[in-house]
């Protein structure tokens, strides 16, 4: 069965700094595009950063210069480097990536930036 389970979040105060993991199982991430999401109080899980075949990227302005994706093929597990972090990331972050004709999320970690 394909799963992603994502980990790495938690507490860290303004300009601090996160690494999260999404690790895959059941599916060869480097054949797919995947894709990171944010969930604030509002309840509206956006999309804000890709990662594809070749290793492109791409992010919304919001956190581009602050956030990187990568990926390692190897261990099959994407990461989401979070640097100089502001009070309004403060969400819940999704891995995704569509298989076959389903959308495969993570189970969604939780970051809190607060001083």
């Amino acid at each position: 069965q394909v799963q992603l389970v994502e980990s790495g979040g938690g507490l860290v105060q303004p300009g601090g700094s996160l690494r999260l993991s999404c690790a895959a199982s059941g599916i060869n991430i480097s054949l797919y595009t995947m894709h990171w999401y944010i969930q604030g109080p509002e309840n509206q899980r956006e999309l804000f950063a890709n990662i594809f075949s070749d290793g492109a990227t791409n992010y919304l302005d919001a956190v581009k210069g602050r956030f990187t994706v990568s990926r390692d093929n190897a261990k099959n597990t994407m990461y989401l480097q979070m640097n100089d972090l502001k009070p309004e990331d403060t969400a819940v972050y999704y891995c995704k990536t569509v298989y076959r004709t389903q959308n495969m999320w993570g189970q969604g970690t939780q970051v809190t930036v607060s001083s």
